[in-house]
């Protein structure tokens, strides 16, 4: 059998191309989330953010060695994901176009890359079966591993270089108290670390807004499963939240919950937090239309005192606000606004209350 031609190698080529390309793509993300999600997420809790980059990285080391098994696992793997991301897209009513190209490079291409790899595996079988000398020089032999390792590892140096500054020059006043955040047109007091200010539970994370939201039902607490079958099955709404909220039931101090309504503690809304974002003790100068999903800033804010504590794991606050029947409001401490399930928490969804000076 004669070298084979350029045609020949063609599926090789471009199989070891797209997985550099998908490879980049979820490297690039779990290092971003890492540091943007996953920093100050007790480890190893945040060690999950690098499973996917890493991932694609074993699969790509693991398809250059071995096309023919490689080729198998990412076609099995990349269909399993590819029918899970897609179903649970479509099942929410959210996919289009966009969504579909968006999605496409990091899910359904993975099947391609597969049958690609499977092609090469062909052709690397028949060159040991005509007994074909492997090239003489390094860079030849091992050219793929170079060409789909390195854009990844200039990802990780590159989503490093842009986050770490950031991260490690955050402005922290160690103060954990109640704090008066003015400014924007917006006063008002922030309540201090505890029951009314990112109260972490025994599972390691934070409450969701339907258990803040259903905390003064009988029994008092924030445990769903302990509230009538009827405040189980169905989210909050905005009265909720004013009625029998948990921040209704927050002491005067701010650190004792109460077992009557206080009505002097309650949740900020959307723009009331958006307007009390800022930059090193700086108000940001942000508004919000009620519309977009960012906010817009004179200057981009940050995860500092006195709104944030930059060591804890929360980056996003539930606000008052409902967007629609089964999701609420939340706002990162960049600006952004969106919207998530009520009924879930998680380490990165903390809440802060608040009272009027």
């Amino acid at each position: 059998m004669d070298r084979p031609s350029f045609w020949q190698r063609l599926p090789g080529y471009i199989a070891v191309f797209l997985l550099m390309v998908a490879t980049t793509l979820w490297t690039f993300w779990s290092i971003g989330e890492f540091y943007y999600e996953g920093w100050g997420v007790d480890f190893p809790l945040n060690l999950v953010y690098l499973i996917p980059g890493t991932i694609c990285i074993l699969f790509t080391l693991v398809a250059l060695t071995w096309p023919r098994v490689g080729g198998w696992i990412i076609i099995v793997l990349g269909g399993a994901f590819t029918y899970w991301r897609w179903g649970e897209e479509i099942r929410e009513g959210g996919l289009d176009l966009e969504w579909a190209l968006s999605w496409f490079p990091v899910s359904a291409m993975l099947v391609l890359i597969g049958v690609l790899f499977l092609l090469e595996a062909r052709l690397r079988r028949r060159q040991r079966q005509a007994d074909q000398p492997p090239p003489s020089s390094w860079l030849r032999r091992n050219l793929r591993y170079v060409v789909a390792l390195t854009p990844p590892l200039l990802a990780i140096i590159g989503a490093s270089i842009y986050y770490v500054p950031t991260l490690i020059s955050r402005q922290d006043d160690g103060g954990r108290g109640a704090r008066l955040v003015e400014g924007n047109g917006v006063t008002l007091v922030w309540a201090p670390l505890g029951p009314g200010w990112n109260w972490k539970q025994e599972w390691g994370g934070y409450p969701s807004w339907n258990s803040l939201a259903f905390y003064g039902v009988p029994p008092l607490g924030l445990d769903p499963e302990d509230k009538p079958a009827k405040y189980q099955d169905q989210p909050a709404g905005v009265v909720d939240m004013r009625t029998t909220g948990l921040c209704r039931y927050l002491g005067d101090d701010g650190l004792t919950l109460m077992d009557e309504p206080q009505d002097i503690w309650r949740m900020p809304t959307t723009d009331e937090l958006v307007r009390s974002l800022t930059l090193h003790g700086e108000n940001a100068g942000c508004t919000w239309d009620g519309l977009s999903e960012q906010a817009d800033c004179r200057i981009t804010p940050d995860k500092e005192t006195p709104l944030w504590a930059p060591d804890q794991a929360p980056i996003y606050y539930w606000t008052a606000d409902a967007y629609s029947r089964e999701e609420a409001h939340y706002v990162n401490y960049a600006g952004s606004i969106d919207w998530q399930p009520k009924r879930w928490g998680n380490p990165r969804h903390g809440y802060r209350c608040v009272r009027e000076p």
